[in-house]
């Protein structure tokens, strides 16, 4: 369908995290840093799985390694513009930039989820079936999780980009965020998108809740079945799986936040949005390195190793 038909707005302004010019300074540097952060971060992880035979042949670190990748991505569809905006004068993005950026957050973020719910029922069958594990989440098996939380992250982003790029927008062209948000994106488009909104927000809610609440019931059902097992297993799986959690926790809060209320626009929704387009694949490293004894010595090795060499 021919664009230039449907749409006379060519670019949107972006209002960025702040107007004030001193913060801006500040912010440029700041996550820049973050950034730079987050990129080493979650490259070091993946690294340290690629070289590690032990690492690399278990199904857990398998999907970890997936998620660092999709945490990069993550961090990437708006971050590199927002810190260079913060020494414009002018936060411009052309409108094929908008939907690309669009695209790939409901991209990587849908994956992310699905690929969450995979590393849950990873640790449920470690946990509750250890004797079938390896046969259970087998190499073919994963691959084949991981295609599939693309293949749902894929189909979701589509949905939500079909609507958005067809809509009229003929005036209003200013998005009051750091990225092409899509609540605020819609909401500029000369007709009435209450309903249409209301879809595109059942969509993006529907696949966060979905994917939360398996969450919730595969931890439920790990910690009533070691509780069978044994006294004080239930502490013990709540400590093989605080990381997971504590991952979870990070980056379903905000978003389930968000959608929930797409039409009311809080003073908040900045820094939640800051947290898990930015933050949470920053912290993903960190939770799952200082956490976890074996990633901690794959990465000692692989710096050693590199020592050594040079």
């Amino acid at each position: 369908m021919d664009l230039q038909n449907y749409s006379v707005v060519s670019e949107f302004v972006l209002h960025g995290l702040c107007s004030s010019q001193y913060l801006q300074i500040f912010f440029f540097v700041f996550f820049s840093g973050i950034y730079v952060s987050i990129i080493l971060g979650n490259l070091l992880i993946i690294i340290a799985v690629i070289s590690s035979h032990h690492l690399n042949s278990s199904p857990m670190y398998f999907l970890l390694g997936n998620l660092s990748f999709l945490d990069m991505w993550l961090a990437s569809f708006a971050t590199p513009k927002m810190i260079m905006d913060f020494l414009s004068d002018q936060k411009l993005l052309s409108f094929g930039g908008c939907m690309v950026q669009i695209f790939l957050l409901h991209f990587t973020g849908g994956a992310e989820m699905v690929l969450l719910v995979t590393m849950a029922y990873d640790r449920y069958v470690a946990i509750c079936k250890p004797l079938n594990y390896m046969t259970m989440m087998s190499r073919k098996t994963c691959i084949k999780l991981v295609l599939v939380s693309w293949v749902i992250g894929f189909l979701h982003s589509i949905s939500q980009l079909a609507f958005t790029v067809n809509l009229p927008y003929c005036g209003p062209n200013e998005v009051d965020s750091f990225f092409c948000d899509l609540p605020l994106v819609v909401e500029l488009a000369c007709m009435d998108t209450y309903i249409l909104g209301l879809f595109m927000m059942a969509d993006s809610g529907l696949i966060s809740v979905s994917c939360f609440l398996l969450l919730m019931v595969s931890y439920a059902v790990i910690l009533v079945t070691v509780h069978r097992w044994a006294a004080g297993g239930v502490t013990k799986a709540l400590s093989t799986c605080s990381a997971h959690v504590m991952v979870v926790t990070l980056f379903f809060g905000p978003c389930i936040f968000i959608y929930l209320w797409p039409f009311s626009r809080f003073s908040v929704d900045k820094l939640l949005s800051v947290f898990y387009t930015i933050l949470t694949p920053l912290l993903n490293p960190i939770i799952y390195t200082l956490r976890n004894e074996e990633m901690k010595a794959a990465m000692k090795k692989l710096w050693n190793r590199h020592v050594t060499f040079h």
